[in-house]
């Protein structure tokens, strides 16, 4: 069993260092911060989603800026996608993939970000909210695991972080960056929070 647990952590690894040695993906990674924080900046909000651990991925990202990362500070305005009689309702009166940007439409304005997940970059229901954001005047940032998906041209921001055959490593990777994305955003508002050593 041990062979089959190191196995998977140097897979993992191995992800990740692909991830730290890939500089076009740490741009995109800068820039999707650089978007983050100019919208919070004047007063803008973040909107996340995605499906499955995709959507808790979303989720995640949402409430560590509402909440807190690492020290206390001010909540800001992030919101996941995901509340449950929204999704019921819009996905039987108007189809699945519908749900995000029915969302968007009732709350999205210029000037806000749209954080969409998905890591084949093929998700109707992330496009359709890709499409809603951009009609909005909205930034939109996509996370996923594949180059040349149908999200690519959609995005102001793409970042590509494949992790392998399967999701579960691109979900893992995509979890490290979305914790960037939060520090960074922490780091500019809050710096007291990150005092030099």
């Amino acid at each position: 069993m041990q062979n089959h647990i190191q196995a998977s952590l140097a897979e993992a690894q191995r992800a990740l260092d692909n991830l730290l040695a890939n500089p076009q993906a740490l741009a995109a990674i800068e820039a999707a911060g650089q978007t983050i924080i100019d919208a919070l900046a004047s007063g803008g909000r973040i909107f996340s989603c995605g499906n499955g651990g995709s959507m808790c991925d979303a989720m995640h990202f949402a409430e560590e800026l509402t909440g807190r990362y690492r020290d206390n500070r001010r909540g800001m305005a992030a919101i996941a996608i995901s509340d449950p009689s929204h999704i019921s309702c819009v996905g039987n009166d108007y189809g699945y993939d519908e749900i995000f940007a029915r969302y968007l439409e009732s709350h999205g304005r210029a000037g806000d970000v749209l954080l969409g997940l998905s890591t084949s970059g093929n998700s109707r229901n992330v496009i359709r909210a890709a499409e809603a954001a951009r009609e909005l005047g909205m930034k939109v940032i996509i996370l996923t695991g594949r180059a040349g998906s149908r999200l690519e041209p959609l995005a102001d921001v793409y970042v590509n972080t494949p992790g392998g055959r399967y999701a579960d490593r691109v979900q893992e990777l995509h979890i490290k960056v979305l914790h960037i994305l939060i520090e960074l955003t922490e780091r500019h508002f809050c710096p007291e929070n990150y005092p030099a050593p």
